[in-house]
């Protein structure tokens, strides 16, 4: 039997440290189109979704959102890029991450979280992914914020 295009192929990905504090990286090559994690969580009631206070929310459905929380769930550190080497494929009521094209060993997996995460969440401290902050600009920012801390 054919492996699934939904089926996640096991690749070799590390948590590290990135620009938005935590990030989901490539530790091998991973080809484009396949399938790289699966979003995977609890489901929650009509109830919880509306008190929670998780950012690893996922709308599935108008009747199904997950919560990505629990640390099993390693597709959670994928942080938003403007520019992303990812997308988000759902199919019965999963959430798949596809790879949109080639990703390098060492680069960061991101995917577009969509205008109303944005607005609410990321556009009020400023986006950190490399399309909207170039290198030069996060060491400045990284250099600021290491001197800030040693007066503090």
């Amino acid at each position: 039997m054919a492996k699934s295009k939904y089926t996640p192929s096991g690749f070799d990905l590390a948590v590290k440290k990135a620009r938005a504090g935590r990030g989901l990286f490539a530790e091998e090559t991973i080809p484009k189109g396949v399938c790289v994690i699966e979003y995977v969580g609890r489901t929650l009631t009509e109830k919880e979704e509306y008190s929670s206070r998780s950012r690893y929310l996922f709308e599935v459905t108008k009747k199904k959102t997950i919560d990505g929380w629990n640390k099993r769930n390693t597709a959670r550190y994928i942080n938003h890029s403007c520019r992303p080497n990812c997308e988000i494929e759902i199919r019965n009521k999963r959430v798949y991450v596809m790879s949109k094209r080639k990703i390098q060993p060492g680069e960061e997996l991101g995917y577009n979280y969509g205008k109303s995460y944005f607005d609410s969440f990321l556009k009020p401290i400023g986006c950190r992914c490399l399309k909207c902050m170039p290198e030069k600009d996060w060491l400045k920012l990284k250099a600021k914020m290491r001197r800030k801390k040693k007066k503090a």
